[in-house]
């Protein structure tokens, strides 16, 4: 699937929803709970999270890939782990402050 920065997807295996932030440098596989995500959109025929495929996307953070640069926001909360190309995502930290001494 080519996704493109803004575009916004659901999950098939729950709750999840989410939009692309930085789009990957080609087409992908961005997988929930181990089934793929569908436009916002379409109506998904609602499966169970895939054994293996356990987790969570927490509301309002960021998740990324390095091998794909992928990043997207998560915009509701669901079950199912995040995955690009059968590679979890991992959860965005922030950057350091610098010290102010």
């Amino acid at each position: 699937m080519e996704l493109k920065a803004g575009t916004q997807l659901k999950s098939a295996v729950s709750t999840t929803e989410v939009v692309v932030v930085k789009p990957p440098g080609g087409e992908v596989a961005l997988t929930c709970g181990g089934l793929p995500m569908v436009g916002k959109d379409e109506a998904p025929e609602m499966a169970g999270v895939q054994p293996g495929h356990e987790g969570a996307a927490l509301l309002g953070k960021r998740y990324v890939d390095g091998p794909s640069d992928i990043e997207v926001l998560c915009t509701k909360a669901g079950d199912g782990q995040l995955a690009v190309d059968g590679r979890p995502l991992e959860l965005k930290t922030a950057k350091p402050l610098p010290s102010s001494d």
